[in-house]
């Protein structure tokens, strides 16, 4: 299990790697004085599945944003059209999978305290593919990742969001595909 773990981390990297090259790349260069995440959240979540693909424990998470394309510039829609970089790992506890995803962020401001999100993209994952009597059965080691939430912002720099995150492969390699559904809170920190 050490040697795929440590498999499984190397091609995260890579593939995280490769995100955040090619958004700073299509941003432009960086100032020296600009910081490196937009954002950094902390939080827990825990399994939403109930039976047999259930997962046991929670999940404490870190996720670091990132701002390429400019999403803190744009105005109102403009704002759809720059999302965000995201890259974190949601990480298992009492023998469930732990989770290394990335991808795009969306979020729709409502007012300075109100707002939403979703994202979209991948996550390499240490959970059963087949043969699990106990939690999901996953089918692939890389599956889509995809959440939602709504926060609220205490400060311009301190918020808090409740989400929902589902991990699946959507019936694209073969084997089962229970997926990982997992609901939680994060604390967010914006630089």
């Amino acid at each position: 299990m050490r040697v795929e773990f440590g498999r499984i981390a190397q091609r995260f990297l890579a593939l995280a790697s490769v995100a955040v090259i090619a958004g700073a790349s299509m941003a432009g260069s960086a100032n020296a004085g600009e910081q490196i995440f937009d954002e950094l959240r902390f939080g827990v979540s825990a399994s939403v599945q109930s039976g047999r693909s259930g997962e046991d424990g929670v999940f404490p998470e870190i996720t670091a944003l990132f701002d390429p394309f400019g999403y803190e510039e744009a105005v109102g829609w403009q704002q759809l059209l720059r999302p965000r970089v995201h890259l974190g790992t949601s990480i298992g506890t009492a023998g469930e999978a732990t989770q290394f995803f990335t991808g795009f962020t969306w979020t729709v401001d409502f007012n300075e305290k109100l707002f939403a999100e979703a994202g979209f993209g991948g996550v390499i994952h240490t959970g059963d593919l087949d043969d699990n009597d106990d939690g999901p059965e996953l089918g692939c080691r890389v599956l889509f990742h995809e959440y939602a939430g709504a926060g609220y912002r205490f400060t311009p720099h301190w918020n808090v969001m409740a989400q929902i995150a589902h991990s699946s492969h959507a019936n694209l390699c073969d084997g089962p595909n229970d997926g990982m559904t997992r609901a939680g809170i994060q604390i967010g920190y914006k630089f």
